[in-house]
């Protein structure tokens, strides 16, 4: 009898040793992920592509991560996302687009920079970026291939996501499946098997519906209810307006209490109030359980995004929510 009741106790702390770990998207192994540069040379429009590839430590191939910075950003920016994805198993490719990046503003006498930041707003510079994507794709595809190259058999190019921040969210709504200049253009790029909107915003023109019919792909868009554009003066209210258009794809949405433009950034707040850390914390939390739900097919980190785990990392005030085509599927 004792020797029973003994071999089913070892039985069990086998089986619950064996057992995998409760999921959490903030976990990671602490070794430290690898930072590159590239540049892409397009030379179809004679245009050069900066890149920053953030790779993880286990040196294997790795689903890929794109990003695209605001207005006046760079390849540098938001570095807590690259290391952070990168050090949960992807590749992340932060792409700086000329035109919109940090050189309208540096060289620029300080009255001078909202003027010169409002110019390069312009539809032009969202076009350069929605062909800055597929250039990258491409040259990240050939890299991957190529003996020679740092990147080579590093890219899993078969599971790739897309996220932005502001021009950037822009840019990726449109390689997403959004239709620009009134429904007459797309840039939806087949490639993009998910993706993140920080600070999305609706068509400056025109019915939102007929805009976002064609996204398809899973989306998490991550807002904020004092997130305000102070170039395109871009309300909290109107980034709403995004959500409820994404009809045919599974879609979450997180809206954060008290968080403003600046908030999903690392850019100094010039004076202003200290950031409040969790924004981060929640936002690394998020989109990385989104990642690994969508590129990855992790069914734990599924069931934390639409479980109590979510919720988790947020205050009662944020506003967590998820579209019908995003519900579980059903255990009929």
């Amino acid at each position: 009898m004792h020797l029973a009741c003994h071999a089913a106790s070892l039985a069990w702390l086998t089986l619950a040793a064996s057992a995998a770990p409760p999921y959490h998207p903030l976990e990671v192994s602490g070794r430290p992920v690898e930072s590159l540069t590239f540049e892409v040379e397009d030379r179809d429009r004679g245009r050069t592509i900066p890149l920053r590839v953030y790779l993880p430590p286990e040196g294997e191939a790795a689903p890929v991560v794109l990003f695209s910075h605001g207005l006046g950003g760079s390849r540098d920016n938001n570095p807590y996302l690259g290391r952070h994805w990168a050090g949960r198993g992807y590749a992340v490719v932060f792409v700086q687009h000329p035109g919109s990046d940090e050189e309208v503003w540096k060289d620029v006498r300080p009255a001078q920079r909202m003027p010169a930041m409002r110019r390069a707003a312009s539809m032009n510079n969202y076009l350069d970026r929605t062909k800055d994507v597929p250039a990258v794709l491409d040259a990240l595809a050939g890299w991957n291939e190529r003996d020679s190259h740092a990147l080579h058999g590093r890219l899993e190019l078969d599971h790739v996501g897309m996220s932005g921040h502001s021009f950037g969210a822009q840019t990726t709504q449109a390689l997403a499946g959004q239709r620009a200049a009134r429904g007459r253009f797309s840039a939806r790029d087949a490639r993009i098997d998910a993706a993140v909107m920080m600070s999305p915003s609706p068509p400056a023109h025109g019915d939102p519906g007929p805009a976002f019919a064609g996204v398809e792909i899973p989306c998490l868009l991550l807002t904020g209810t004092l997130d305000k554009s102070l170039i395109a003066g871009t309300t909290p209210e109107e980034r709403l307006e995004v959500f409820p258009q994404l009809k045919r794809a599974p879609a979450w949405q997180l809206v954060l209490d008290g968080a403003d433009h600046m908030d999903f950034g690392e850019r100094s707040r010039l004076g202003r109030r200290t950031r409040d850390p969790r924004y981060h914390r929640a936002i690394l939390a998020l989109t990385t359980a989104f990642w690994d739900a969508t590129l990855k097919q992790d069914a734990a980190a599924r069931a934390w995004l639409d479980g109590k785990g979510a919720r988790s990392v947020l205050r009662p005030a944020d506003r967590w929510q998820r579209n019908p085509a995003a519900a579980p599927p059903s255990r009929d």
